[in-house]
């Protein structure tokens, strides 16, 4: 697979970066991935920082059953990567109130999977549209979608960090995933915290996917987000893709 990728993180107006990202492109497959962590201080870092590492630790293990079964691969996946997460903790007392995130996105030749828990973010984008984002489980997205706010409001709302789904080694996940057909050259895709989606605009994101955008573009995106914060940012973590010709 010929792909270009950068990868942005920032502690924002936080004392510490809960966030963590991270990605493997092989041949014949790439999976980038990015966590926001919840639970304190340290609970929270650990939890994003051990759920990254273990997915693409167990890289080599799942990718090869993707084929077969792709969402069952991706849940089983999810699973081993939950697994390392537990034996990282160990027996460490924050373990059960650590909590992640997570945003992960699947290429190969013959599709595109995503997986998501809570609102860290994939967005497909071309030259003129998004064509889609993964729909976040979330308090806000339900008053979305039941047409009480729009999506610019979504940022910065009050409810912003209500959710209604995350990652712990106490549970099951609860991974939402999804199979679309293969990107195509000029594809580009977003993965991201929400404290980078919560003040970027649509057009913005757009400019993310012009021809001739880049790291630069990426940069100036996350500089805005960060500064439409005014003094109160949260986190702010993107990885952006871009497929391109063979």
């Amino acid at each position: 697979m010929k792909l270009a990728y950068h990868q942005l993180t920032s502690q924002g107006d936080r004392e510490i970066n809960q966030d963590c990202m991270a990605y493997r492109v092989d041949d014949d497959f790439a999976v980038f991935v990015v966590a926001d962590g919840l639970g304190g201080h340290q609970a929270g870092e650990k939890a994003s920082r051990f759920f990254c590492h273990g997915l693409i630790k167990n890289a080599d293990a799942y990718a090869g059953l993707i084929d077969a079964r792709p969402a069952a691969a991706m849940s089983l996946w999810i699973d081993a990567a939950v697994e390392e997460m537990r034996n990282l903790f160990e027996d460490d007392p924050l373990a059960l109130g650590a909590h992640t995130t997570c945003a992960i996105l699947y290429l190969d030749k013959k599709r595109v999977l995503t997986a998501h828990c809570g609102d860290s973010r994939v967005y497909r984008l071309n030259p003129r549209e998004i064509v889609w984002r993964t729909r976040d489980h979330s308090v806000l997205q339900g008053l979305l979608e039941e047409g009480k706010i729009t999506e610019i409001e979504m940022g910065g709302h009050p409810e912003q960090n209500c959710l209604l789904r995350s990652i712990n080694v106490a549970k099951g996940h609860e991974s939402e995933i999804n199979a679309y057909p293969a990107a195509r050259s000029g594809d580009t895709f977003v993965l991201c915290s929400d404290g980078f989606w919560e003040n970027v605009k649509a057009q913005e994101l757009l400019q993310l996917a012009q021809p001739d955008s880049g790291i630069n573009e990426l940069g100036k995106a996350a500089k805005l987000s960060l500064l439409r914060a005014n003094g109160k940012s949260d986190n702010i973590t993107v990885q952006w893709v871009r497929c391109l010709s063979p």
